[in-house]
């Protein structure tokens, strides 16, 4: 090992790094950073901080993490989100992906895999290779290693995660992607069912691409709500703002269907084995990747063959199992430390048990925290396939919601105007930058009391009887909407609600509170095809079925269960012209037009919601795993 240490030091060396340094908090006083620049097979070198516990004793395997965010300063997390895996030593690796902050290389956003005949080129890269390539220098020049690495990361980090598991390095032993985003058109950060997340994909792009390093936009106005209305259509974006500079808005431009561009960017396809032990987390409310992680953990239990692929989703926004305690998010509170929880007892263990076989390991399948009882449960399969009872929720006369179907022969439904001059906002008004420094309600806006949408006329509401027994789900909440419109275009937001009981001990403002469970929008010209776009037929009814992601959350007796129904989401989504035009970012102003929307509710066309239904009899908490 004395040859490998002297390796080290001479590397350091080589490329001007300062001698080893240490952080001022309680585990950074413990662990030693080394500065490293790290050739890939390309000849491009990654800036990479590798931390090691001062005074290491016996071989320690790897946790290792690949951002775009800049790794200065990543210390700090040995104290906070790293802090239960810090406590019990490993060696830390941070780097620096190419084209960010001080790694060397072009950045390009989500870098698609290697395909099939790109793989015999032996300098043709990806995010895979580059984590493989990391991995194998850091075997062979950090001193006293155990052999093994493990992989984690949230968000984008998450997404490299992901990535190093489709050509994956013989020593990377254990990977945790949390919160990755698997298809950004299909229904990650920049669209969802065809709909594009004008504000976050904006705002995103913007920060990543204007500089190597993050540079937000610069909003002359506070409520971007009033911005981006006055921004005006889509074609604006470059004319007057980005002129044309920025990478990724022009793929937006240049690619508004789900064609080869983005079903190459996913990752999915590429997903084709699993030989790494994987834990997918997500959060219930996560206002950014929901779709990502049980996309990619949906995928992989097609390959796994040894049980190797485990799933985690708790009542976090995204990344929330790394913040604080996760007792609550927003207005709502979860009854019990969650985030804490996550970290102690499921990631902590898992990363043990692979790395350092310490162990047993008490894994399930899936561990997911039902919220409403505020509990943990555990399932031997995701979504779940016994004790559950597929049950719907069906549209009803004078705003009623019931589990019987409407009766009605006669052609019944309700109506509204949907005026792209005056879209219902996502969320409640100012609605800040998305991640303004002054502050942002981004990231708890999905548990936002959703009173505020209810009163307004071009939104639609259904809601059930006082609920005299819990309503327990677990599984996908799927919408099945009839619908119809005056245009040729439109988009569909249905949302699940949970309609608190009107007196609420001990917390008086969460009486009649209307807490959103699960949501989705869909595009309306997608609905034979998301690669070839079709106008709506005016006025005719056209079913709508898509989903509403899954869950895990009990509707409590004394309760009621609301869905509401709405056309626009601004600035969230970008505001449909409702009237067809083959590309919505090359749409003029006079394109857009407002439209009369109706949803139907009658027994040939009875619109719904339907339920994953647990029996409470087939329900296990955490404490089976005991």
């Amino acid at each position: 090992m004395r040859t490998v240490s002297v390796l080290l030091v001479a590397t350091v060396a080589v490329v001007g790094a300062s001698s080893p340094q240490s952080s001022p908090q309680p585990n950074g006083q413990r662990y030693v950073r080394t500065n490293v620049l790290i050739t890939m097979r390309d000849g491009v070198k990654l800036n990479t901080d590798v931390y090691a516990p001062r005074g290491q004793a016996a071989p320690l395997p790897f946790v290792f993490l690949r951002t775009p965010y800049g790794i200065d300063g990543k210390a700090g997390s040995l104290n906070s989100s790293f802090k239960e895996l810090a406590d019990v030593d490993y060696i830390f690796v941070f780097q620096d992906i190419r084209g960010r902050y001080k790694s060397e290389g072009q950045f390009v956003m989500q870098r698609p895999a290697r395909s099939a005949v790109e793989r015999r080129d032996p300098k043709a890269i990806d995010e895979a290779t580059d984590a493989a390539d990391t991995i194998d220098w850091l075997l062979k020049n950090v001193p006293n290693n155990n052999g093994r690495a493990g992989m984690l990361g949230v968000s984008y980090d998450g997404w490299t995660t992901a990535m190093a598991l489709t050509d994956p390095h013989p020593a990377l032993k254990a990977a945790s992607p949390q919160a990755s985003p698997a298809d950004m058109w299909l229904g990650d950060d920049f669209h969802h069912n065809g709909a594009f997340r004008l504000s976050y994909g904006f705002e995103y792009a913007a920060m990543m691409e204007t500089s190597k390093e993050n540079e937000s936009f610069k909003f002359d106005t506070y409520d971007t709500y009033d911005w981006y209305l006055k921004l005006g259509p889509l074609s604006n974006v470059n004319e007057k703002y980005l002129l044309f500079k920025i990478p990724t808005w022009n793929d937006y431009v240049q690619h508004p269907n789900w064609d080869e561009f983005w079903q190459k960017q996913t990752l999915i396809p590429a997903l084709t084995q699993l030989t790494v032990p994987t834990l997918n987390v997500a959060g219930w409310w996560d206002q950014e990747d929901f779709y990502g992680p049980m996309a990619i953990y949906e995928q992989l239990e097609k390959v796994d063959r040894n049980h190797l692929n485990f799933l985690v989703a708790g009542p976090w926004n995204h990344g929330g199992w790394n913040r604080a305690n996760g007792q609550k998010l927003g207005n709502i509170d979860f009854g019990s430390d969650a985030s804490k929880y996550f970290r102690e007892s499921i990631q902590a263990p898992f990363f043990a048990f692979y790395l350092k076989d310490k162990g047993p390991l008490a894994q399930p399948e899936a561990w997911t925290f039902e919220a409403g009882t505020n509990q943990w449960r555990t399932y031997d399969t995701w979504p779940p396939k016994t004790g559950v009872t597929t049950r719907s929720l069906y549209f009803r006369a004078d705003g009623q919601l019931a589990f019987d179907p409407p009766p009605d022969a006669a052609e019944r439904f309700d109506r509204f105007v949907s005026d792209p001059a005056h879209p219902v906002p996502y969320r409640q008004r100012p609605i800040q930058m998305t991640y303004d420094p002054r502050g942002s309600g981004w990231s708890t806006w999905l548990t936002e009391d959703q009173r505020f949408a209810q009163s307004r006329p071009d939104v639609l509401s259904w809601q059930t009887a006082t609920l005299t027994d819990d309503v327990t789900i677990a599984g996908e909440v799927m919408a099945d909407l009839y619908a119809s419109t005056s245009g040729s275009d439109a988009d569909w937001i249905v949302k699940l609600i949970d309609v608190y009981p009107e007196n609420v001990a001990n917390d008086a403002k969460m009486g009649g509170y209307q807490f959103m469970v699960s949501n989705e929008v869909f595009r309306g010209r997608y609905r034979t095809s998301f690669e070839k776009p079709a106008a709506l037929v005016p006025n005719q009814v056209t079913e709508f079925r898509y989903s509403l992601h899954g869950q895990t959350y009990a509707f409590r007796a004394g309760h009621r269960i609301m869905v509401q129904v709405q056309s626009t989401w601004f600035p969230l989504i970008d505001r449909n012209p409702q009237t067809f035009v083959p590309n919505i970012f090359n749409a003029t102003a006079t394109d857009y037009r407002a439209q009369t929307h109706q949803v139907y509710r009658s027994a040939a066309h009875a619109s719904r919601v339907v339920l994953p239904v647990v029996a409470r009899t087939a329900l296990r908490s955490e404490h089976d795993l005991r």
